[in-house]
């Protein structure tokens, strides 16, 4: 009989707009992550999908579901919202103050990122590996 590595995931329904669903995101993947990768790794996995969530819920105006998934490769976290526009890293310029750098900083700190379509709308997603943790 084969040895499967189990993972373990979380997944959250999202409502409209509703802003208190960052923090709560942030916490409910802390708990997530208890037990892997560095506490450094595990902060910027929440920064990250701090930003995928801020980005869902207040430039589409509609509700998102997010999935975080750990296995043997590592974190993968999904962020599904149902508008069909893309979203582009913006590069602000100093009198944006810090808004608009969150797909920058998914587009530096991730080891991989990007967008996947569905028939409604999108999935934003990034991947942290394993071994770097």
């Amino acid at each position: 009989m084969k040895s499967q590595a189990s993972a373990a995931q979380l997944r959250r329904t999202l409502g409209r707009a509703d802003l208190r669903a960052v923090p709560e995101s942030r916490r409910a993947l802390r708990e997530l992550l208890a037990h892997w990768g560095t506490p450094e790794r595990s902060a910027v996995a929440e920064l990250l999908t701090s930003e995928l969530v801020t980005n869902a819920l207040v430039h589409t105006g509609d509700g998102a579901v997010l999935t975080a998934t750990v296995g043997p490769r590592g974190l993968r976290v999904e962020v599904r919202d149902f508008v069909a526009r893309d979203p582009r890293p913006r590069r602000p310029d100093a009198h944006e103050g810090t808004n608009g750098r969150g797909l920058a900083l998914v587009e530096s700190l991730a080891d991989e990122w990007g967008v996947r379509k569905h028939d409604v709308g999108k999935s934003v997603w990034f991947e942290l590996e394993a071994d770097a943790a």
